[in-house]
């Protein structure tokens, strides 16, 4: 007898004609299903498979394709041999290793679609169930959006149909059947799912290990000049943050990043303080701030926060096995960059000093220049400091004046705020020079960069802070919104006595972007434009309402799935009723529970095992009742016919009754409806083990005949 479909991949009938598609056989419309689902696991994969492992897959599954639709005979072994070791030196020579994420990756779409070649035994097939069911698995190591998940869902269903159908026996039995019995037992094993999901130990960093984003824009601990403008193309959440009160006002919307002090022309780098060994003090006032925030993975080592929070430079904390420390400068550097979602509890307080309040060697390296560039500058510089305003002025009234004079030249010349103010650099290297008196065009990092310049060409202790300002205009779902294209540069100067205060260069030139919090926008493309002009004309609010609809599901998504972790399930057990829950509490809870599964297991099984209708539980009384007759030759596999002739050989006239009764019973299951519905009113009357009672009292007839 034949295994049905997967059971012989290499037999095949004639040709068949390509516009007859339900005339294929089993086995060649089995195939060209698991091949449909193969590509469809495949295919989020494309974009981080190298393009030549991207189109070899797609040529073997159409290859494949093609033998089953006619029939075709697999290719040999040499051949397979040939193209396995091809993609090896592919893989090694795009990943230079055979091992790791995507080397591994890699090689497992390959060698799934490779094992599609060779399907000649069901246990082939069975190979490439487990595959598929692995590589669905890897899709989480890139991410774990809800639209991975959705696209999850049915890949694991068709794999499943498929699973079904090769277990199916021989005939044509529908897909439509074979995907209803992948759903059946998919909800089977949903209590199992939800209870792993609960309670089974969050161990990192095993939950953080995709990354959602590779390659974004965002944090750096280097600032090129000019290389901010590409912020502007990744609208995409960055923060979401939740306040126990009303949000800070826009002024106070900072969120501290990397702090960079030194330049070399062109590229700002942070400062080496540690042969100084001084740190910035930090004295905070008035009421804290609470919040939540959620960070997105940002694939930076630098945890922005709100300024400014109270802990100490050198402070170490930890959120879901990601330690971070602060800074001298008192911004957050992580232990590795951040590639998961992190949610952390944080106070901030608006009112706050910070810095040396005293000149220090640590001041140094935020006054120096590179030799040799932007002379213009210096001079510009130098000859504002010699006015005789400030002449009079001490240190500590200098510095404000010298900054506020800066800034009103920002704002009185004819300086321009815009993201595509061009490359820098190209006609000469000295690009302050460039910026301040020749074109005069830039956003948050020129205008940052240039007052840097010119307050530490003044004597005046700077340096610029990156992060981000500003959040959304509305919060979504409770949330404030925070994107990478609210990123943003700022700087600070110092002030003896004060510390470290805050100037914002962007404020003077186009005081919107930041009393509003704008995120940069940047101008659209001819395409773009013109779908923007048309979608605009018919509900300018639809595709943005649309994106914060789905913002807002995703964040729920990932507030109440991703974010479930080891805290919640200590949650999830206090609020079951336990005082301290800990692991030792959830490892007992959660083999109670196993155990009370297992015997709910055990009981369904042996509960199904019994026979469950009136029939087959009747049908053993007899057969016991039979037996003490000494009928030992009664059994199961017969019937009441059979029952029957077997008393009469055996009593012969004295067991007419009961075989009578037998006979009667035998024409009610199985004979034609008899008039006044007898047939019905016997079945009912066995059912209700009356027919059994009457059949008892035949045989102690019996019994009596025979003494």
């Amino acid at each position: 007898m034949k295994a049905g479909g997967f059971g012989s991949f290499s037999s095949f009938g004639a040709l068949r004609p390509f516009n007859q598609l339900r005339q294929l056989s089993r086995d060649s419309r089995d195939t060209l299903f698991l091949l449909a689902t193969i590509a469809a696991v495949v295919l989020p994969h494309a974009r981080h498979l190298p393009a030549w492992a991207s189109a070899i897959t797609a040529l073997i599954l159409a290859w494949r394709a093609l033998l089953a639709w006619r029939a075709a005979a697999l290719p040999g072994r040499w051949v397979l041999v040939a193209v396995l070791l091809l993609t090896a030196a592919l893989t090694w020579l795009s990943h230079r290793t055979l091992l790791g994420r995507e080397a591994g990756v890699t090689l497992l779409v390959m060698l799934m679609a490779l094992k599609t070649l060779e399907l000649r035994a069901r246990r082939d097939a069975f190979v490439v169930f487990l595959l598929g069911f692995f590589l669905v698995l890897t899709q989480f190591l890139y991410s774990q959006s809800i639209l991975t998940a959705l696209w999850m869902i049915p890949n694991v269903w068709a794999l499943l149909s498929a699973l079904v159908l090769a277990q199916m026996p021989v005939g044509t039995p529908s897909l439509r059947l074979a995907a209803a019995q992948a759903a059946r037992s998919t909800l089977y094993g949903l209590p199992v799912m939800v209870f792993l999901f609960l309670l089974f130990p969050r161990i990192g960093p095993l939950w953080g290990i995709p990354a959602d984003s590779v390659g974004r824009t965002g944090l750096s601990d280097r600032l090129d000049f000019g290389a901010m403008s590409e912020i502007a193309n990744d609208d995409s959440v960055a923060l979401r943050l939740r306040f126990a009160g009303p949000p800070p006002p826009p002024s106070a919307r900072y969120f501290r990043g990397p702090v960079l002090g030194q330049f070399d022309g062109r590229t700002w780098r942070p400062s080496t303080l540690s042969w100084i060994g001084k740190t910035d003090a930090l004295q905070v006032s008035g009421q804290p701030l609470a919040y939540e925030m959620t960070v997105e993975p940002l694939r930076s080592t630098v945890l922005p926060m709100l300024e400014m929070s109270a802990e100490p430079a050198g402070t170490e904390r930890s959120v879901e096995a990601l330690s971070f420390k602060r800074a001298p400068e008192l911004h957050w550097l992580t232990a590795r960059p951040i590639t998961e979602r992190l949610r952390l509890q944080a106070q901030v307080y608006p009112q706050f000093r910070h810095g040396p309040m005293e000149a220090s060697l640590a001041l140094q390296n935020y006054l120096d220049l590179p030799a040799g560039f932007n002379p213009r500058s210096l001079q510009w510089a130098a000859a504002l400091r010699r006015e005789a305003r400030f002449a009079q002025l001490d240190q500590a009234a200098l510095s404000p004046a010298l900054a506020a004079a800066v800034l009103r030249h920002i704002s009185s010349a004819d300086f321009i705020y815009t993201l595509a103010p061009g490359r820098y650099g190209e006609v000469t290297p000295h690009l302050i020079d460039e910026f301040w008196f020749d074109r005069r065009l830039g956003f948050c990092e020129h205008f940052s960069a240039g007052f840097v310049v010119m307050m530490r060409a003044m004597g005046v202790p700077a340096r610029i802070v990156t992060g981000f300002q500003g959040m959304d205009a509305q919060p979504q779902d409770g949330f404030w919104i925070v994107r990478n294209s609210n990123a943003h540069a700022w700087a600070e100067y110092w002030v003896p006595g004060q510390g470290w205060l805050r100037a914002d260069p962007t404020a003077a030139v186009a005081p919107e972007r930041i009393q509003d919090g704008l995120a940069l926008r940047p101008a659209p493309g001819v395409l773009a434009g013109a779908f923007e002009g048309a979608f605009g004309q018919i509900n300018p609010q639809l595709w943005l309402s649309m994106r914060r609809g789905w913002e807002v599901l995703e964040n729920r998504w990932q507030q109440s799935v991703l974010n479930y972790s080891r805290q919640s399930q200590f949650d999830l057990l206090k609020s079951a009723g336990f005082a301290a829950p800990d692991w030792t509490l959830l490892g007992q809870v959660s083999a109670t529970l196993i155990a009370l599964a297992a015997l709910a297991g055990g009981a369904w099984s042996h509960w199904r095992a019994r026979p469950h209708d009136a029939w087959s539980r009747q049908r053993a009384r007899i057969l016991r009742e039979l037996w003490g007759w000494g009928l030992s030759e009664a059994g199961a596999h017969q019937g009441p016919r059979r029952w029957a002739e077997l008393l009469q050989t055996r009593h012969g006239e004295a067991a007419e009754p009961a075989a009578g009764m037998l006979l009667a019973l035998e024409a009610a299951r199985y004979g034609p409806p008899s008039p006044g519905h007898q047939r019905s009113a016997l079945v009912k009357s066995w059912a209700r083990r009356r027919w059994l009672r009457d059949f008892r009292a035949a045989g102690r007839m019996l019994r009596a005949k025979i003494r």
